[in-house]
């Protein structure tokens, strides 16, 4: 009888919290954005993904900064924070790991109501094609194999081969989310820039930070990760309608859990990966690389966050599915 009690008062106390949570949207800072953090992928010694001209890194923070620069010229309210302005891996950083860090920790450090990353995508076993050996014919002859009363005449083949050039023709555009199955790394990055650590209005201090031990707020944080993706969703979903319409191939939303996509998890904010196209394929890095390409890709950019941003404050993406 105890245990059942138990388990209806935590019931209860998380439907509790989850109405509270739905309900105070119009006091609730994060139901329109104030800071966007921009996040152009590698950098400095990590150049990312090779083309057969460029290098990821380098598209990848051109396109970022017109992107940012784009976003304060219609929201001027908006703060815009990159990780990197220029060729450095973010934070100038030792290895590729510790730039994954300091770009979340600087994305929470820095209260980001959004965290959006700009990269190249690659396939296929080099930039614009590659030569491959096949057979060109083959030749049918008579041979004897085996000894004895085994012994047996058999047809074979003689091959011919000849090289042929494959074209590297992958191509088009995809979005990245975190794997839902990592809502408990979301949580881990909830920290200070929270609502658990809003200011205290009468005594001025920062509340102190839940323990995400107990059952109740480990749910009220799993809440937060859960409206997290759902924003992430949103807007990933938006971006890849934009490049659609304009011609572009789309390979649709994604999730992803490998270390790669490590910040879309330890962010605490909605955030997503864009790979804006093949770096590749010979055609698409022309596209990605000319300035007629990169404004094409930031207005599809800035055309889907206007609709999320409006979304949000309307308060039709905060309301649990």
């Amino acid at each position: 009888m105890l245990n059942r009690t138990l388990l209806i008062f935590a019931f209860l106390s998380v439907t509790t919290l989850l109405f509270s949570f739905t309900g105070k949207s119009d006091s609730n800072p994060r139901a329109t954005i104030k800071t966007l953090i921009i996040d152009p992928g590698h950098g400095g010694f990590d150049g990312g993904a090779r083309g057969t001209f460029s290098n990821e890194a380098d598209v990848s923070l051109s396109v970022s900064l017109k992107f940012g620069k784009a976003i304060e010229k219609e929201f001027p309210d908006i703060k815009v924070i990159y990780t990197r302005t220029t060729d450095i891996m973010p934070g100038n950083k030792k290895t590729k790991e510790e730039g994954l860090r300091y770009r979340a920790n600087l994305a929470n450090e820095a209260g980001g109501d959004l965290f959006i990353s700009i990269h190249c995508n690659a396939a296929g076993k080099r930039p614009g094609g590659w030569y491959e050996r096949v057979v060109a014919s083959k030749k049918p002859y008579k041979k004897t194999v085996g000894k004895g009363k085994k012994k047996k005449t058999v047809t074979a083949y003689k091959y011919t081969y000849k090289n042929v050039w494959k074209e590297n023709n992958a191509r088009g555009t995809e979005t990245y989310i975190w794997a839902l199955n990592k809502n408990d790394a979301k949580v881990n990055s909830m920290n200070k820039i929270e609502y658990y650590g809003e200011i205290d209005s009468t005594g001025g201090e920062m509340l102190e930070l839940p323990d995400p031990s107990d059952p109740i707020e480990k749910a009220r944080m799993l809440i937060y990760a859960q409206q997290y993706f759902r924003k992430s969703l949103s807007l990933a979903d938006l971006i890849e309608k934009e490049f659609s319409s304009t011609g572009r191939v789309s390979r649709g939303v994604k999730q992803r859990n490998d270390a790669g996509i490590w910040v879309l998890q330890a962010t605490g904010m909605p955030s997503i990966l864009v790979e804006i196209g093949f770096i590749s394929n010979k055609e698409e890095e022309e596209y990605i690389n000319s300035e007629k390409g990169q404004q094409e890709i930031v207005d599809d950019l800035i055309n889907a966050f206007r609709k999320y941003k409006t979304n949000l404050e309307s308060k039709s993406i905060n309301t649990p599915a």
